[in-house]
């Protein structure tokens, strides 16, 4: 069979044309986020610099800064929280500097692996350089709006697929890590996020250094596996299911098990809870349900009880017999918080160690008080 010159490139295109493009930032990059855990996402925790190329970046409704490794872990972050769609940025691939996302022109589904997803996606500032992109490695010419639509029709796929291929390599990896290389006294409850728990891991020894690569693995093993695990074993905690979202910032509750708070009200005959994922929240539905939707039926008067979270214990206990730590160094998912004790010494032991402002019971408790932590 003969070969002409030709169709040897084309072949040889088709066989290493792929990883002839490196999603590795090639400039020194820009990290939007604060404080250590910069360098990572705050959903996969995957290192931002070696998926630079497919980075994008937000703020949250408060402010805060989120960058992503991909598409697909903004469109994660989207379900839970209120960004706004008008402020994305994304890497351009080409320049490597961040543009507009809702000026870009997006090169899907091309030969080059996706990052966390089926299907690739690489965004540029100038219609030539994605034309460019496209010729080389194929793929199709969409706005944001289709690709972020393309995100969301994958993504139970994409999650799929990673739990898949983390079960069988990722998890066995990190748990051996872990049992070399780990202090065994680690509390996982207190990151809020996987890549605030990867900076303590480097940053505060943690652990025995390790290459980015079984970072990741391990990181990865003790958020999904480990740090659920401990709070599964823990007897009298407060009950999430999988698909609770607070309803007044609707995030989804089960994913801070130590901050959950619920209110139960009993009414025509049957019982029904809102769960919440911080006292702070829970306290703005608890003073005005009808502000945050149709809840004429979640009244004062229908309360049947009200649970939060112990600090220390992480048991379940009645918010009306607790002490809550106000304006302290610790922050839950919503920032500032009010911290729930069972006992008035621990409140006052937190409280001194944490830089605290006051300590309440339930009923001193105001809504005023309760708007203030948002500023």
């Amino acid at each position: 069979m003969k070969f002409t010159l030709i169709s040897i490139l084309i072949f040889s295109q088709l066989l290493f044309g792929v990883q002839s493009f490196s999603k590795q930032a090639g400039v020194k990059p820009v990290l939007t986020q604060k404080g250590q855990q910069k360098h990572w996402c705050p959903i996969c925790g995957m290192n931002i610099e070696m998926y630079y190329k497919t980075s994008h970046a937000s703020k949250l409704q408060n402010g805060t800064d989120r960058q992503y490794c991909s598409m697909h872990c903004l469109a994660v972050d989207m379900k839970e929280y209120g960004i706004n769609t008008n402020y994305i940025k994304v890497v351009d691939a080409h320049t490597q500097k961040f543009i507009d996302a809702n000026k870009a022109f997006y090169v899907i589904d091309s030969n080059v692996k996706g990052t966390m997803g089926i299907v690739s996606k690489f965004a540029f500032a100038s219609k030539t350089d994605a034309l460019n992109f496209k010729k080389k490695y194929a793929g199709k010419i969409v706005d944001f709006q289709r690709a972020l639509k393309n995100t969301q029709a994958t993504i139970k796929i994409d999650l799929s697929k990673q739990k898949k291929t983390k079960e069988k390599k990722v998890y066995p990896m990190g748990k051996k890590i872990y049992e070399v290389k780990c202090n065994k006294d680690i509390d996982l409850s207190k990151y809020l996020e996987i890549n605030e728990l990867k900076a303590a891991i480097k940053y505060d020894k943690l652990c025995k250094p390790v290459k980015e690569k079984y970072l990741h693995s391990l990181s990865q093993y003790l958020w999904d596996i480990k740090r659920f695990g401990d709070l599964e074993a823990i007897v009298g905690k407060i009950e999430l299911q999988d698909g609770e979202k607070c309803p007044v910032c609707g995030m989804f509750t089960y994913k801070y098990p130590k901050w959950a708070s619920q209110i139960f009200y009993k009414h025509d005959g049957h019982e029904h809870h809102h769960s919440f994922d911080g006292v702070k929240d829970m306290m703005k539905f608890y003073f005005d349900p009808m502000k945050w939707g149709d809840y004429a039926s979640s009244s004062l008067e229908n309360i049947s009880k009200i649970l939060v979270t112990d600090y220390y214990s992480q048991k379940a206990i009645d918010a009306t017999k607790a002490y809550f730590v106000i304006g302290s160094d610790v922050y839950g998912p919503m920032g500032d918080e009010l911290i729930p004790f069972n006992k008035l010494e621990d409140a006052k032991v937190f409280s001194m160690d944490h830089k605290g402002k006051k300590i309440l019971q339930f009923n001193q408790i105001v809504e005023k008080e309760v708007y203030k932590l948002d500023y």
